[in-house]
């Protein structure tokens, strides 16, 4: 007992604060992970360089710690010797990176009315300054001391009644914690919110969908605009140069009768450029105007700076659930460069705006559409990956097709309101894949094949590696050149997560959610 209470003591001894300027610099301290996608650019890429091609094959797990029950889609947060997870419903715990034995549990109960569409998930926390933030599957934000657990405020952010919640991982940005919802399958309004760090009030909100007389209403057909969706369920990304939050907004509602709300249905399916400070829309990027598919474009965007087109540009690298990876100038919101991602039968291609030249007919209808790719789309909430090493995108895809059917639209307040189903494709055999793409054009590099499509990121590293995960349990490296394969781990459970790399006493590891554990691992002497 006594080594237990000493090792608690060192343990929170060690961990610091973390300020803005911590995560605004997360890059120049790889030994930790400080938010969602490891750096505001988002790149999930680990400049820890320990494990490379020529010794993954001695990496064993030294640690794992066994979760509540459900789908674990956490990633995990590392600062100073500490980690932070959420556990289903929207737990959150905090491990000793040393050894895997919890520090403290906040464990939130939550009310037995849900009214949630595709299970009790939650996908992380972030932090600021001495606190850690979670967001709830009753729509409510928490804070709590990231030293005891203890809850210091307590934010009703929606009425989850109406079928809000919140799934996705906070973001701190300054003084504030930007945070989106979910529930869109309920015709709720979607919108991203800020809240004072330091006080739990809202400081400002955008609504993804306009009310009648704002900029935009006029793309959506009556009153078709109060029951619009667009929910924001993915954490976005942050430009500090620009001040610029960027964030992915969700399919229009109802999903597939599409005749009820006619119009392109902005903010559906967009990428946001919001001002960080107030809230303010700089620019924003549709994707996929008037989705009758549910194609999300919750995705999470990824900043780099390089060449397209002969210029030196700000960019954004965007793989779409719609079946197309895009490039866009993150100043203005422009599209410079898009490509087919997975195998699509919905549009010809994209036109000199990015605008996809849809194909007719392809909509769901009452006897069934058959579409590729299907309602998951070519990649879907878990994260695509970036690295500095190779220069190359690297993105889990899905090839597979659904057919869409057209169904009624009534509304009824917390009530699922998808106009409509679908089915898979009967005599398919559905299969996935790891993708190394050129940011620039979206041409692949080189593939990866997977026998189901996937449901979990990918990491790179400095040493040169690709971490993925399998449906069937394999965790796995990559060579991230050539896309060779050099390890895997069979996990006793589905991978459903994101990957992290950090440091241990000095020591490179890496961290992944698969069934109901987290899994350690680092190199055997």
């Amino acid at each position: 007992m006594k080594t237990g209470w000493l090792s608690l003591i060192v343990t929170f001894t060690l961990a610091g604060q973390v300020t803005y300027d911590r995560l605004r610099q997360a890059d120049s301290e790889p030994g930790n992970w400080l938010s969602y996608s490891g750096n505001y650019s988002s790149h999930r890429y680990s400049r820890l360089s320990q494990i490379t091609a020529g010794n993954v094959k001695r990496l064993k797990p030294v640690w794992i710690y066994q979760t509540a029950p459900g789908k674990v889609e956490t990633t995990p947060l590392v600062i100073d010797g500490v980690m932070y997870i959420t556990e289903p419903p929207s737990n959150v715990t905090a491990l000793d990176t040393r050894t895997g034995r919890p520090l403290w549990k906040y464990q939130r109960t939550v009310p037995k009315d849900l009214r949630i569409c595709c299970g009790q998930v939650n996908r992380g926390v972030a932090a600021l300054d001495d606190l850690v933030w979670v967001g709830t599957i009753d729509a409510h934000l928490i804070a709590l001391d990231a030293k005891t657990g203890q809850v210091r405020w307590d934010t009703v952010v929606a009425d989850y009644k109406t079928g809000n919640s919140l799934t996705a991982a906070p973001l701190a940005v300054k003084d504030k914690i930007i945070i989106g919802m979910a529930g869109g399958e309920f015709g709720v309004r979607g919108f991203v919110d800020a809240y004072e760090a330091a006080t739990g009030k809202r400081a400002w909100r955008f609504w993804t969908v306009p009310v009648a007389g704002e900029r935009g209403s006029e793309t959506w057909a009556g009153e078709s605009w109060k029951t619009g969706s667009a929910t924001t369920w993915v954490t976005g990304s942050y430009d500090p140069a620009q001040n610029l939050v960027l964030w992915g907004t969700g399919n229009p509602g109802p999903d597939w009768n599409e005749e009820v709300r006619g119009g392109d249905n902005l903010y559906s399916d967009c990428l946001l450029a919001l001002d960080a400070d107030t809230g303010e829309l700089k620019w924003h990027f549709q994707f996929t105007p008037h989705d009758g598919h549910d194609w999300d474009s919750t995705e999470v965007p990824v900043l780099i700076d390089g060449v397209v087109r002969g210029e030196n540009r700000k960019l954004i690298l965007f793989a779409n659930r719609n079946g197309f990876y895009y490039t866009l100038d993150r100043q203005s919101g422009k599209f410079l460069a898009g490509r087919q991602l997975v195998r699509q039968t919905w549009a010809k291609g994209l036109d000199d705006d990015g605008r996809p030249v849809r194909i007719p007919n392809m909509y769901p209808s009452v006897e069934g559409k058959l579409v590729y790719p299907s309602v998951p789309g070519a990649t879907n909430w878990f994260s695509p990956s970036y690295s500095a090493r190779t220069g190359l995108f690297y993105v889990a895809v899905r090839e597979e097709g659904g057919v869409y059917y057209m169904g009624d639209a009534d509304y009824k307040p917390g009530v699922i309101f998808n106009g409509g189903g679908f089915r898979g494709v009967p005599g398919e055999e559905p299969w996935g894949a790891i993708r190394a793409l050129k940011p620039g054009t979206g041409e692949v590099e080189w593939e990866f094949k997977l026998h189901s499509p996937p449901w979990a990121g990918v990491l790179s590293t400095a040493g040169g590696l690709v971490f993925g995960g399998t449906n069937e349990g394999d965790f796995f490296a990559l060579d991230g050149a050539s896309g060779k394969s050099l390890w895997r781990f069979q996990a006793g459970g589905a991978v459903t997560s994101n990957p992290i790399s950090y440091l241990s006493e000095g020591k490179q590891h890496v961290a992944i959610a698969a069934g109901n554990a987290i899994l350690v691992f680092a190199l055997t002497d």
